[in-house]
C-alpha cells in the first residue's frame, strides 16, 4: 500500500500538499486566503539589523533578521518588519523589526553597537550583545559567541574590534568593524548562514578592505570596499533569503539582502548600510 503525502484526508484544509502562494513585503491587514483554509505553514523573516558608522576606524556590520517556521492559524493581518536604516552619525546602528503573522514571529536583527557587530535575531529581536539568541521553535541558543566553529541557531556577535567569523546558524551576526587607523586592516565577515549579517568596516591610512557581508544558502553577501586611505574601507550587506547583500562603497556599507540581510559598517563618517526588510511566505 502506497501513501501520498501530498493526498492526504486528514489535512482537509490542504488536501493537495503546500504551495507557495503568497509573499508578503510590507505590513498589511488585507491578507486574503481562500474559503475553507483555516490553517496555513507560514515562514516569517524580521527585519536586518544596519551597521554602524564611526569617527575613525571603522563601524560592525548589522545582525540578521530571524527566521520562524511553522503552521498558524488564517489571519487577515500581517506585519512585516522593515530593516534598520543606516545613516552618516556616529553610534549604533538601528535595529531591525520583528514580523508576525497568526503565531508565527520573529525578531529584527541588531544594529551595529559602535565596533562590535549586532547579534542575529531569533524568535525575539536580538539583544546588542554576544548573547546568542533561542529560536521560534525552542531550539537553543548555542555556545558563546566569538569563537570560530561556535554554531548556535542565531548566533551572537563578537567582542569590540575582532576581525576573526563567527560561528554559523540559521541567521547570523554581523562581522566586527577595526579601530586601527593605521598599516594594513581587514574588517570582520559574518560566518554562512540562511541569513546573514553584513560585513565589518576599516577606516586606515594604509590598505583597507572591509568585510565581506556573510554567504547566504541561497544569495550571496556583498564585497568590502578596498584601497588605500580613509575613503575605502566599507563592508559588504549581508544576504538576505531573498537578494543578495549589496557591495560597499568607497567609505560606505552596502545594504544588506532583502529577506533579512544586515547592513554593512561604514568608515569614517561614511553612511552604514541598511538592514534588509523582512517577509512573509504563506503555504496553503
Amino acid at each position: 500500500m502506497s501513501v501520498s503525502i501530498y493526498n492526504n484526508s486528514s489535512f482537509t484544509d490542504s488536501p493537495y500538499g503546500l504551495k507557495l502562494q503568497q509573499t508578503i513585503i510590507a505590513s498589511s491587514s488585507s491578507v486574503v486566503i481562500p474559503t475553507g483554509i483555516n490553517r496555513v505553514y507560514a515562514i516569517v523573516i524580521g527585519g536586518g539589523g544596519a551597521g554602524s558608522t564611526q569617527t575613525t576606524g571603522g563601524g560592525g556590520g548589522g545582525g540578521a533578521g530571524g527566521y520562524s517556521a511553522g503552521w498558524t492559524y488564517a489571519s487577515t493581518s500581517v506585519t512585516v518588519g522593515t530593516g534598520g536604516t543606516g545613516t552618516s552619525t556616529a553610534g549604533n546602528g538601528a535595529n531591525g523589526n520583528p514580523s508576525i503573522y497568526g503565531m508565527v514571529f520573529a525578531g529584527g536583527g541588531s544594529g551595529a553597537l559602535g565596533l562590535q557587530a549586532g547579534a542575529a535575531a531569533g524568535a525575539t529581536n536580538a539583544v546588542s550583545t554576544a548573547t546568542p539568541n533561542i529560536s521560534y521553535t525552542g531550539a537553543p541558543a548555542g555556545g558563546s559567541a566569538g569563537s570560530a566553529g561556535t554554531a548556535a541557531y542565531a548566533t551572537g556577535a563578537a567582542s569590540g574590534g575582532s576581525t576573526g567569523t563567527l560561528g554559523g546558524g540559521v541567521s547570523t551576526a554581523g562581522g566586527s568593524g577595526v579601530a586601527t587607523t593605521t598599516g594594513t586592516q581587514t574588517g570582520g565577515f559574518p560566518a554562512r548562514g540562511v541569513i546573514t549579517g553584513g560585513g565589518g568596516a576599516v577606516g586606515t591610512a594604509g590598505l583597507g578592505t572591509g568585510g565581506a557581508g556573510g554567504t547566504g544558502d541561497f544569495f550571496a553577501g556583498g564585497a568590502g570596499s578596498s584601497g588605500t586611505g580613509t575613503s575605502f574601507g566599507g563592508g559588504g550587506g549581508g544576504a538576505g533569503i531573498s537578494s543578495a547583500g549589496s557591495d560597499g562603497s568607497g567609505k560606505n556599507g552596502g545594504n544588506g539582502g532583502d529577506g533579512g540581510g544586515g547592513g554593512g559598517g561604514a568608515s569614517t563618517l561614511g553612511t552604514a548600510g541598511s538592514g534588509g526588510r523582512g517577509e512573509v511566505r504563506l503555504y496553503y
